[in-house]
């Protein structure tokens, strides 16, 4: 499984993904982030599926960006590049796939801003190789392991929010996953595109150096279940003053 993570405000985009490669009984690292930063012309991807598919597909797009991608002014355009690369794919191995008893799965998550673009970018496209835009009604989308970090953010962000805030609450996410699930894991890499800069920040992240973040977090959460002011719920441990039927 896979962790895959972006998050639009009005300041700009950051994403956040896992490394984490399972494959039957074996785990390795890979990178999940595709980055492409050029002149007034800058976007990212992220993936999650099947190993052989994503691969597939973005060596093929990969080959169309180094021959066309000059001539890509909105990100749109961009997107509708690798969903045609999908397709393709979708194409030649869906039926073997299929035969063999495996899903054509293939998730991606683009961020970015062409030269024609008035502000940064956020799609989420389908294995069919559509796709939907992410605005500011719900500004995030994650792809792979998808529920254990969804509370956190409907929780947290808004379009309003600082995109230091935003990463903050996407590491928490990614956290909330990594301890209820053991196909997610560090390191992480992190993206960041600030409106306008037209240039993405890549870092890597080991789980020592952002453990104590873990660890303050875990340590706020009990002191604030502690202390929620939930006095009702004590008439739990106490006779009940009118019988509640049986069924």
């Amino acid at each position: 499984m896979t962790f895959c993570l972006g998050i639009k405000t009005k300041h700009g985009i950051v994403g956040l993904s896992d490394t984490r490669i399972t494959s039957g009984s074996e785990t390795t690292t890979s990178k999940k982030v595709y980055v492409v930063n050029k002149k007034k012309h800058t976007f990212f991807i992220m993936t999650s599926g099947l190993r052989s598919v994503r691969d597939k597909a973005i060596t093929y797009f990969t080959e169309v960006i180094k021959q066309q991608d000059d001539k890509f002014s909105k990100l749109y355009e961009t997107v509708n590049e690798l969903g045609k690369q999908i397709k393709q794919v979708a194409k030649e191995d869906e039926e073997h796939l299929t035969k063999s008893g495996l899903n054509f799965n293939l998730h991606a998550i683009i961020g970015g801003q062409l030269e024609e673009d008035g502000e940064p970018k956020l799609y989420l496209l389908y294995p069919q190789g559509n796709w939907i835009e992410i605005k500011r009604g719900t500004p995030f989308v994650i792809i792979g392991n998808s529920g254990f970090g969804n509370p956190v953010l409907r929780r947290s962000i808004t379009y309003d929010e600082t995109l230091e805030f935003a990463l903050k609450s996407a590491f928490l996410a990614f956290d909330a996953t990594r301890i209820s699930a053991n196909d997610v894991d560090f390191p992480i890499d992190t993206v960041a595109l600030i409106n306008d800069e037209f240039h993405i920040k890549e870092h890597r992240f080991e789980q020592n150096e952002l453990a104590h973040i873990s660890d303050f977090w875990n340590s706020r959460l009990k002191i604030a279940v502690s202390e929620l002011p939930a006095d009702m719920l004590n008439r739990a441990f106490q006779e009940n003053d009118t019988r509640i039927d049986e069924y």
